[in-house]
């Protein structure tokens, strides 16, 4: 099944089933990036990077790509959870179109609903200072993104509205 076009970036329309990609927790203040296995199997979280400075998010971004080989990008789409996107959600996707027009590296668009709130969860549980949670947070949550991606049977479908009659809620 082919993606919707609101859900990939890519020269040619597909997106690799091999190689290294690195899921991103975009932020205007940082960025987490997280990376997979070349099987594409397992995430690890990696680094956050500071964003203040697009030209030097670029070169950390570039340096990234080359060092880890990453083959595309997994980019973490703020959805609400009636399905509907926000201003998040359109910075996301502005933010991915940059990437994918300077790296020319195919750009999947996830859901990362909760993502950001599971990995303070997390943290806390961890016992880390305030500060140490903070530095780690935009990695953890890209982490959780890219597993969900890894993992999803629905990579190909638009994000929707989660149900009220869920069985956990029962």
């Amino acid at each position: 099944m082919k993606p919707p076009s609101s859900l990939l970036l890519s020269a040619d329309g597909s997106f690799p089933e091999r190689g290294i990609l690195a899921g991103v927790d975009y932020g205007t203040v940082r960025v987490g990036l997280a990376l997979c296995d070349d099987r594409q199997t397992m995430a690890f979280p990696h680094v956050t990077l500071p964003a203040k400075s697009k030209d030097e998010l670029k070169r950390q971004l570039e340096r990234q790509i080359r060092l880890q080989r990453i083959v595309g990008f997994v980019v973490g789409l703020p959805i609400h959870t009636n399905g509907a996107e926000s201003e998040k959600s359109r910075e996301a996707r502005t933010w991915g179109k940059w990437l994918f027009d300077w790296s020319a590296l195919p750009v999947r668009f996830f859901d990362e609903r909760y993502t950001t709130s599971q990995a303070d969860e997390y943290l806390a549980f961890a016992g880390l200072t305030k500060k140490r949670r903070t530095e780690r947070r935009d990695q953890l949550a890209a982490q959780i993104l890219l597993t969900s991606y890894l993992e999803s049977s629905s990579r190909d479908v638009e994000p929707g509205a989660l149900d009220d009659d869920r069985p956990w809620k029962r």
